[in-house]
């Protein structure tokens, strides 16, 4: 089977080991960088052409986009392009744009009676207070709709410190949300990786001393944790909302039980695969080889 591998480098932890896991299982993996691919639409005839290449991408079998926030709108446009190529993708285009707009995302879940911390919207100065209230805060965590690996999370701990910072991003027209601290958490979340109707594996994200963001780029260890079925059942949720095969499924840990913090389509899983020592690619690699067989390919 020849499986592409959407990709700005192919040296990056992950792309390497899903690499690893294709040729071990037999098949060839075809790393493209979304941006050196180019689209050709035509009646009845939807091309992909790659680099200086003078003729089209031959048939692929399977596509797993490895998207990155900075290339979304172009690397949604060639996941599409492929899915109108009839190839099957882990995951798809619509997918992968919910859960990258936290408004959208958090939307969803409401509509389906997931828990999760309080949101709010507001565009209006005047609104503040009312938000603050609504969340229970301050302190209020203010996320930026498009942002990944804790970029564009701020904790705000007085009402003051909300108002600046929401004037500053409103004034460069960023849509901001106001978002419930939940302080029982102490800084940690749950990161666990879901597959179809499966998680997979998790683990507990510390973040480290004097940070609350407890992504791994930002220096937050991680433990391998045995979730209990209402983690577990969130996860899968949450992830079945936005409609994605693979995904990683940040949760936190409330008073009242598991909260979805945020939903990642493309989870990288260097830190999973360190915390336990299971070899992740290669379970992601025969979920999307078996997928993409359900659906005709290769």
């Amino acid at each position: 089977m020849r499986i592409v591998l959407l990709s700005r480098k192919r040296t990056l932890y992950t792309t390497r080991r899903l690499i690893e896991a294709a040729r071990s299982l037999g098949h060839e993996p075809v790393v493209l960088d979304p941006l050196k691919c180019f689209l050709v639409l035509g009646r009845r005839s939807p091309e992909i052409y790659y680099g200086a290449a003078d003729r089209p991408l031959p048939r692929m079998d399977l596509v797993i986009p490895r998207i990155g926030a900075s290339v979304t709108e172009h690397g949604l446009a060639v996941v599409n392009q492929f899915d109108m190529m009839g190839v099957p993708i882990v995951n798809n285009s619509q997918p992968i744009a919910r859960s990258r707009d936290k408004l959208r995302c958090f939307q969803l879940l409401t509509s389906k009676d997931i828990n999760m911390p309080r949101t709010v919207v507001a565009r209006e100065p005047h609104q503040v207070g009312a938000a603050l209230e609504a969340v229970g805060g301050p302190p209020v965590i203010l996320k930026l709709i498009q942002g990944t690996q804790g970029i564009g999370v701020i904790l705000a701990e007085t009402e003051q410190a909300v108002q600046s910072v929401l004037d500053t991003l409103w004034s460069l027209g960023q849509t901001i949300l106001i978002q419930e601290f939940v302080a029982e958490s102490e800084g940690r979340d749950i990161r666990a990786l879901v597959l179809g109707n499966r998680v997979v594996t998790a683990m507990r994200r510390p973040a480290r001393f004097g940070e609350f963001r407890s992504n791994i780029h930002r220096g937050a260890g991680g433990t391998v944790v045995d979730l209990d079925e209402d983690y577990k059942r969130a996860a899968i949720q949450a992830s079945q909302v936005m409609g994605l095969q693979l995904s990683g499924v940040d949760l936190l840990e409330s008073h009242e039980g598991p909260k979805v913090m945020e939903i990642n389509s493309s989870p990288g899983f260097e830190g999973l695969e360190s915390a336990t020592g299971m070899d992740i690619a290669g379970t992601i690699m025969n979920f999307a080889v078996r997928y993409a067989r359900r659906k005709g390919g290769g």
